[in-house]
């Protein structure tokens, strides 16, 4: 009996062991939620009757869904600030949920869209000094890095007008109506090989608002072979910076950045020569 009785105590104990939590492990729930279907349903009984007993094959589950994996829906938000790429302070957005907690709710650059978040960052006067559009910056970033190529003919006078900076800029990806464009102060005319290859900027206005300066080239072009090999072409102009048409044009020009393919092509001379 004695042995009996030490033997229960020494398994209480080892029980309390094994339950103690120590200090430096933390206890948390989590929210586990399995979906099942008995594989074989347990059979019905008349109401007051003794339930029948079950059978081991009414424990065997099968498994419908594990919340854990299911996909989570969108979260819907409301910007409290100006956020690059995504909208100004009050602009709802949707986004998926590690994104959004990761970039914008743990920042605080959002909180969730509830009437009353609706109503506390509702925007009542326009405020001008955040851009007109999400996509502006990076439209204005990419237009002030390229080199617009226009090519106007060898063979006919021409007088360069906002049509044909246009059709350019249609030529290399980008669409815009001719009241976006404002044309420089000198009047260019052609042909003119004096100006080929040289520089000057247009002015693009986005969304009536914002406005960037363009740089510009002019490239000839002639429908006889004679008279095209007559124009000095540089087949590589995108990869060069060039002398402006007009030198008052010179200040604007060199504020605006460096084109991509040229700071791209210097790159590459600087890591050959380091090279060698």
């Amino acid at each position: 009996m004695n042995f009996v009785n030490m033997s229960a105590q020494c398994v209480r104990k080892s029980i309390s062991q094994l339950l103690q939590v120590n200090s430096g492990v933390v206890v948390q729930q989590t929210r586990n939620t399995f979906v099942l279907k008995r594989r074989n349903p347990p059979p019905l009984y008349r109401k007051g009757s003794k339930p029948p007993n079950m059978r081991s094959r009414h424990f065997i589950y099968d498994l419908i869904e594990d919340t854990d994996i299911r996909k989570r829906p969108l979260l819907n938000l409301i910007l409290t600030q100006y956020v690059a790429g995504l909208g100004s302070a009050g602009t709802k957005i949707t986004m998926s949920p590690m994104r959004a907690y990761k970039e914008l709710l743990l920042p605080g650059l959002a909180v969730y869209d509830t009437p009353q978040n609706v109503e506390k960052y509702a925007v009542k006067t326009e405020d001008l000094t955040e851009p007109s559009s999400p996509f502006v910056p990076r439209t204005i970033n990419f237009m002030r890095h390229i080199i617009l190529s226009i090519k106007m003919s060898n063979d006919t006078p021409w007088t360069l007008e906002p049509w044909h900076v246009r059709s350019a800029f249609r030529l290399a990806g980008i669409h815009m109506n001719e009241d976006c464009i404002t044309m420089p102060n000198h009047v260019i005319s052609g042909p003119n090989h004096d100006i080929e290859n040289r520089e000057f900027y247009v002015t693009i206005t986005v969304n009536k608002r914002e406005q960037t300066p363009v740089r510009c080239r002019i490239h000839h072009h002639a429908n006889n072979v004679n008279d095209q090999k007559s124009i000095p072409v540089n087949h590589n102009f995108w990869k060069e910076m060039a002398e402006p048409i007009f030198p008052e044009d010179k200040a604007v020009l060199d504020q605006l950045p460096i084109p991509y393919l040229v700071e791209k092509e210097r790159a590459n001379e600087i890591s050959s020569n380091g090279a060698v």
